[in-house]
C-alpha cells in the first residue's frame, strides 16, 4: 500500500530543522553575546575573575547553554544532508562533515577552556601552587584560548556556511536567495576567522563582517524553515 505522507516527510524534517536552528540561534547567543560578553573583560584578569565569581551561576549557565547549541548542530547537520542530498549526494556530505568538524568536535572541546576557569579560580588546591593573581591571569589565557578555539572552529562552519549556499541555490526546496545568503555568511566567518589571526587590530570591525551576513543568512533561513518548511514546487504543465 502506498504511503499517504511521503509528500509531507521533507516538510517536517525542514520544520524540525528550522526548529533546532533557532534553538542553536538563542543558546549560542545567550552564552556569546550575553554570558562571556558581559563577564570577561579583555585584559584585566582581576575584574574577570570577579565578575565569574560574583555570577557562577550564569557563568556555568553559558557552559550548559554552548552544549546544548552543538548537540542540536549534530542533529541539524544530519537533517541538512537528509534535505540536500538529492542535489548533489558528495557535496551534501561534505558540508555535512565540516558543520559535524565546526561544532559538535572542535566547538565542543574548546568548552573544556571556557568550564576550567571555575575550578582554577575557585579551588583552593591550586593556591598551594599559584598566588590569586598567577589563577587569575591562567584563568584568562583560558578564556582566550577559548576565543581563538571559536575562531578556529568558525573557519570550518565558514566554508560549511559557503557550500550550503551552493546547495540551498541549486536546490528545488529553497528560493535561491537563501543559497546567495549562506554564501555570503560563508565568505562573513571565513573572513573573521582569517582576519583575526592574520589582522588581530581589526577585530572589530571583522565582527559587524561576520555579524550582519550571519543574521540575514542564518535567521532567515531558519525561521522559513520553521514557518514555511519548503517550498512548493510549481506544477507542471502537459
Amino acid at each position: 500500500m502506498p504511503s499517504h505522507n511521503t509528500n509531507q516527510t521533507p516538510i517536517g524534517i525542514a520544520r524540525l530543522t528550522g526548529a533546532l536552528y533557532l534553538i542553536i540561534i538563542i543558546c549560542a547567543g545567550f552564552s556569546e553575546g550575553f554570558v562571556r560578553e558581559s563577564l570577561i573583560i579583555p585584559g584585566d584578569a582581576a575584574t574577570t575573575a570577579a565578575n565569574i565569581l560574583a555570577s557562577e551561576d550564569l557563568y556555568r549557565l553559558g557552559f550548559v547553554s554552548d552544549l546544548i547549541a552543538f548537540i542540536c548542530d549534530l542533529v541539524v547537520s544530519v537533517l541538512l544532508y537528509v534535505l540536500l542530498k538529492p542535489v548533489n549526494k558528495t557535496l551534501a556530505l561534505t558540508v555535512a562533515a565540516l558543520r559535524l568538524l565546526a561544532h559538535p568536535a572542535i566547538a565542543s572541546i574548546n568548552l573544556l577552556n571556557h568550564f576550567m576557569v571555575l575550578p582554577l579560580l575557585g579551588g583552593a588546591d591550586y593556591l598551594n601552587v599559584f598566588d590569586v593573581g598567577q589563577l587569575q591571569a591562567m584563568a584568562l589565557l583560558l578564556l582566550d584560548a577559548h576565543r581563538i578555539g571559536y575562531l578556529i572552529a568558525g573557519a570550518f562552519f565558514g566554508l560549511h556556511c559557503f557550500l550550503l549556499g551552493f546547495l540551498l541555490y541549486r536546490s528545488d526546496l529553497f528560493p535561491r536567495i537563501f543559497g546567495i545568503l549562506m554564501t555570503i555568511a560563508g565568505i562573513g566567518y571565513l573572513l573573521e576567522s582569517f582576519g583575526n589571526f592574520l589582522f588581530p587590530e581589526y577585530e572589530s570591525i571583522l565582527t559587524w563582517v561576520v555579524a550582519i551576513p550571519a543574521v540575514l543568512g542564518e535567521v532567515t533561513l531558519c525561521l522559513w524553515m520553521l514557518v514555511k518548511g519548503l517550498k512548493t514546487p510549481k506544477p507542471t504543465t502537459v
